[in-house]
């Protein structure tokens, strides 16, 4: 009785042929096939090496494993498994000889689904910070319908687990393009996904692990006594002890608002805490939370992982600026004593920002800020208003920042912005009355940068007759060269003064803004300008805002954009293209 074919298979090749010369290519129902006759058995796998698309048919086989002729990714050749992490599994195919013809199956049952297979290679990727690996999980997963979500979730556990020194920027990072994702164009979804992960791997690099303490047994302790615990814990600079009362109050299903609280109030007990990046890490660690859930098993892994930066961070009442010449701790400590005084005299009351609010923070003497901030809230302002306006002081400054100052200067009116916009978040959360000290060291920080606006950049005129395809492409033009921060801010500006759709423009600054090699501030000035810009409706105020991103990102534009050409060599692997077809393709290698 003849053998017969089974279903689906596809001859490719002569038996005797095959055994003769040992290796044959074919395209099998589209599907690039090497089959290789070694040791007395046929073996059949995807032509393309999964690491970078060169033929394995030009590769070597010896003692069962294959090697690709160009990076010598090796392949376990019956099964298709790789000895190099960096390289991924190579599809096998089974394959049967009928009557002296070679048959594979091309398209045979795989034992996991694209989507299972690519978070498993996320975790490789960040495992051992692999960047081309992480730029195919990206890309796969998203284009295997999986929610964005979850990639972010397992970088975020694994930063939080993997970093001894705890949060740190690229969990900042990664939350920030989190948050901008819905303003992304659907193809720089991939990328602000894969920029987010490379951070995270990269900052868990070569570093030890975390060692968690745990939970006390009582559970049954009063929020009020968890949260004094913590402050004086955080005071004394014992990280271990707060870290402990921190488990316990996430343990007793103390809430967000509540562990909001506990983690502000220690980070405002003392003064813009290490040029206030801690306080932006809290606030960036609560927003990830937003998006996997605050009833998420690692929570408290999350949270945990901020309290080591908050006991061990510079004070900045230590510093002689902020004493010399004008003691400006001091001076916001007066304001503190009678914090709760100024709060009950505004009870009731309903406060609307003075057109010269912003002018009376940009004053150039201190007791003309204080005195603004305790007038605002004696008249009612809530944390949230008065933050709210603080930030946009500060995020004017970014806008009016001289470009005769130091380069290293833009990092100085950035902090600040940054700071006052995560403070501005942490009120919108949890609006306590011990939270307005972080509004007063925003507003402090204001008045010190005073300087980085002399003179201040000159506002771009308005041209309601511009054309905004015009200036949005002027915009993006100067983001490839160097050098033209005001050019930059003008465009912006005109853009909005036409009418250019914002969204278009936000869309825009954040794909630019993926396709460089920038670093942690610059991802921070795009997310805290884009957002204090979307809670704002005077259109005035909108173009200082869109006029500060897009002269932050034009001083740091542009780099070399290595990323991106790891990026790239994998969305165009993920499409079937043959790079190693290239002319100087020897050199696009990465990891």
């Amino acid at each position: 009785m003849a053998a017969t074919v089974p279903d689906g298979y596809v001859a490719v090749a002569d038996e005797s042929t095959l055994r003769e010369e040992g290796r044959t290519v074919a395209s099998a129902d589209g599907t690039p096939v090497v089959v290789f006759h070694h040791e007395g058995e046929f073996r059949a796998v995807n032509n393309r090496c999964p690491h970078m698309g060169f033929p394995l048919s030009e590769g070597s086989v010896d003692e069962g494993v294959l090697t690709c002729e160009w990076h010598h990714a090796r392949f376990e050749l019956s099964c298709g498994d790789t000895f190099d992490p960096w390289a991924d599994d190579v599809e096998s195919y089974p394959v049967e000889v009928v009557d002296g013809t070679v048959y594979v199956d091309p398209d045979p049952q795989r034992d996991e689904p694209p989507a299972v297979h690519w978070a498993e290679r996320l975790e490789d990727g960040l495992e051992q910070n692999l960047r081309l690996v992480l730029a195919k999980s990206a890309i796969g997963l998203l284009r295997a319908d999986v929610n964005p979500v979850e990639p972010f979730e397992t970088a975020t556990v694994f930063g939080t687990k993997y970093r001894e020194g705890g949060w740190s920027s690229g969990l900042t990072i990664l939350t920030a393009l989190m948050n901008r994702l819905p303003d992304l164009d659907e193809a720089d979804r991939e990328r602000a996904l894969y920029q987010g992960l490379v951070q995270v791997a990269s900052d868990c690099a070569d570093q030890p692990p975390k060692f968690d303490q745990e939970a006390f047994e009582a559970t049954d302790v009063p929020f009020s006594r968890l949260k004094a615990w913590f402050r004086e814990n955080v005071e004394v600079r014992d990280a271990d002890g707060a870290e402990r009362v921190l488990r316990t109050a996430v343990a007793a299903d103390c809430t967000p608002e509540q562990l909001t609280e506990m983690l502000t109030a220690a980070a405002t007990d003392h003064r813009y805490l290490d040029t206030g990046h801690r306080f932006d890490h809290l606030n960036k660690a609560t927003e990830a939370l937003d998006h996997v859930g605050w009833d998420h098993p690692e929570t408290a892994d999350v949270l945990a992982s901020l309290v080591r930066g908050l006991a061990t961070a510079e004070r900045s009442e230590e510093l002689s600026s902020w004493r010399q010449p004008d003691d400006l701790a001091g001076r916001s400590a007066e304001s503190f004593e009678r914090l709760d005084e100024m709060v009950a005299e505004g009870e009731g009351k309903s406060w609307t920002e003075p057109d010269d609010f912003t002018d009376r923070l940009h004053s150039e003497e201190p007791e003309a800020v204080y005195e603004a901030l305790d007038d605002a809230i004696r008249g009612g302002a809530t944390v949230e208003e008065l933050a709210r306006a603080v930030a946009f002081a500060a995020g004017k400054r970014v806008a009016q920042f001289s470009t005769a100052n130091e380069f290293n200067d833009w990092n100085t009116v950035h902090h600040t912005f940054t700071y006052a916009n995560a403070v501005h978040r942490a009120a919108q959360r949890a609006p306590t009355t011990e939270l307005y000290r972080g509004v007063y060291d925003a507003a402090t920080n204001v008045y010190l940068d005073r300087f980085l606006n002399t003179p201040p950049a000159p506002e771009p005129s308005v041209d309601e007759s511009a054309d905004p395809d015009e200036e949005l492409q002027e915009l993006l033009h100067c983001f490839e060269m160097e050098g033209e921060v005001n050019a930059a801010g003008t465009h912006a500006a005109n853009f909005l003064d036409a009418g250019g759709d914002p969204e278009r423009l936000k869309a825009e600054l954040g794909g630019a803004l993926l396709r460089e090699d920038t670093g942690f501030h610059t991802f921070q000035a795009l997310e805290a300008g884009l957002r204090q810009f979307d809670l704002r409706d005077d259109p005035d105020e909108r173009r200082v805002l869109a006029t500060a991103v897009a002269r932050y990102l034009a001083a740091h534009y542009p780099t070399r954009r290595e990323r991106e050409q790891t990026y790239s060599i994998a969305s165009r692997l993920h499409r079937g293209e043959r790079i190693h077809e290239e002319s100087g393709a020897e050199g696009a290698a990465d990891d």
